[in-house]
């Protein structure tokens, strides 16, 4: 258990930039130093609704016990190298607030770039457009687009009846309105969509991460965030792809389109797999990092 040398004042409160000098002795040689301080300013903001330029123009804030108590779980926590996400149960996604927890994978920034793709691709004269979110976890796809594109009827498909409380949570928390299914797209059932549901556009984040991979994944990610939105066999790594693939072919509107995140060494197999359901104007995109880390193509009957 980790030894806390925490300095009070002469009344016994603490003082909060005490407390970031306590977390860069405990955390520097987990964490990158500037980590350090972002994990430190996110639970500022969030136990004390205080800025960071709050925090430079009053660095002697006293703490009282209970906030006190709160940063020193929340210390101990990060030392066992859990997300920031889940310690303060929220983050931020395509400039929106999103509750997170162990159900949920953590949004990504790769993802935010698979979101303004499509913001970005969709045609917004279009009087209606409808959106499939196949695997929504959190929600943030499916939200985004229904907060970015007013015109959109859109649909969230999860098998993870936990994920699917997350994202009605977060449907709320940003005043969009949907529909949820909670099927597993790997054996669905079609009559869980109205009949009259065809779609323009679906999109998805399935498991991608092949087992093999593990080894080089971070232990925030491996001891944390739920396997069944991570991993798929190494010995069929595209199964979702598949799946999805073969559900948009019965389930698209001619001209429909297709949108995914992808595993970046697995693109050309993924060109590969769209061409042979005779999918058009295939567009492999690289996401900031310079990895191949979207696709999406075209649907003609």
């Amino acid at each position: 258990r980790t030894l806390f040398l925490w300095c009070l004042d002469d009344k016994g409160f603490m003082i909060l930039r005490d407390i970031q000098q306590n977390f860069h002795n405990q955390l520097d040689a987990i964490y990158d130093v500037k980590e350090v301080d972002s994990f430190f300013y996110l639970l500022t903001d969030h136990y004390l609704s205080l800025t960071r330029l709050s925090l430079a123009l009053e660095p002697n804030i006293q703490l009282d016990e209970e906030i006190k108590h709160k940063f020193i779980e929340a210390l101990e926590r990060l030392e066992k190298q859990e997300p920031i996400q889940y310690i303060i149960g929220e983050t931020e996604f395509f400039g929106l607030k999103f509750r997170v927890n162990e159900h949920t994978l953590i949004p990504r920034p790769e993802t935010e770039e698979l979101v303004q793709w499509i913001v970005e691709d969709v045609n917004t004269n279009e009087k209606s457009l409808n959106i499939l979110d196949i695997g929504t976890g959190t929600g943030c796809i499916a939200v985004s687009l229904a907060k970015n594109l007013p015109n959109a009827k859109v649909y969230a498909l999860d098998v993870s009846k936990k994920a699917i409380e997350v994202a009605k949570e977060n449907a709320k928390l940003n005043n969009v309105d949907f529909t949820f299914i909670e099927a597993d797209i790997l054996n669905y059932c079609h009559s869980a969509l109205d009949a009259e549901s065809t779609f323009d556009i679906i999109v998805s984040n399935p498991p991608y991460v092949r087992f093999s991979e593990k080894q080089n994944m971070k232990p925030n990610v491996l001891e944390y965030e739920p396997e069944l939105a991570l991993y798929v066999n190494d010995e069929n790594p595209l199964q979702f792809y598949e799946a999805i693939v073969e559900f948009a072919v019965h389930n698209l509107n001619t001209g429909g389109k297709l949108f995914f995140e992808i595993n970046q060494y697995l693109g050309n197999q993924m060109k590969q797999l769209l061409s042979e359901f005779r999918f058009t104007d295939v567009e492999l995109k690289k996401d900031i990092f310079g990895n191949d880390r979207m696709i999406k193509c075209v649907y003609c009957k």
